[in-house]
């Protein structure tokens, strides 16, 4: 591990005991949101983080980028400076989320994972039992000929999916 890498995993806001109830049936326990600096996934944040608020649940924010080895086989990018890029975003998200925790007082899991981005969200969902999953809708025409990681989320079937636009 690299000694100045921030952590994959951190908790902000405050911790309470989930009261215990039958899954499905009281709304969802777990909301999960991914987010990648987008307007569609900022936009799917605060819906998430409203979402999570009203129903008293736990917000878990999945950051994913992708690893700076994919920027090496893009001529003319320099992979030091896209990688500089991803964690400057992932520091400015990191604070974001810190900040609307404590200002709204709701229990926030930040992720922070490299990979592919349908991937890491679907294996984040499953590690922490979401009981929705909340994504931006894609803002590039290639990705609605495509597909893109809200349809693949949607198709997979194994969570409610709201796509915010």
């Amino acid at each position: 591990m690299i000694p100045d890498a921030p952590a994959e995993r951190e908790e902000y806001g405050p911790r309470t005991r989930p009261l215990p109830y039958e899954r499905g049936t009281d709304g969802p326990r777990v909301v999960l949101v991914g987010l990648d600096g987008t307007r569609t996934s900022e936009r799917a944040g605060w819906y998430a983080a409203g979402l999570a608020r009203r129903q008293g649940s736990t917000l878990v924010v999945v950051h994913v980028s992708a690893p700076p080895g994919l920027a090496a086989l893009v001529p003319g990018l320099d992979a030091g400076e896209v990688r500089r890029g991803q964690e400057e975003l992932t520091a400015e998200l990191r604070r974001e989320c810190r900040r609307g925790a404590e200002e709204l007082g709701l229990p926030v899991t930040f992720l922070c994972r490299r990979g592919d981005a349908y991937a890491e969200l679907r294996a984040a969902a499953d590690e922490f039992r979401a009981d929705l999953v909340v994504v931006g809708s894609p803002e590039q025409a290639g990705h609605r000929l495509v597909g893109s990681v809200a349809t693949r989320l949607v198709r997979a079937g194994r969570w409610p999916v709201v796509v915010v636009p």
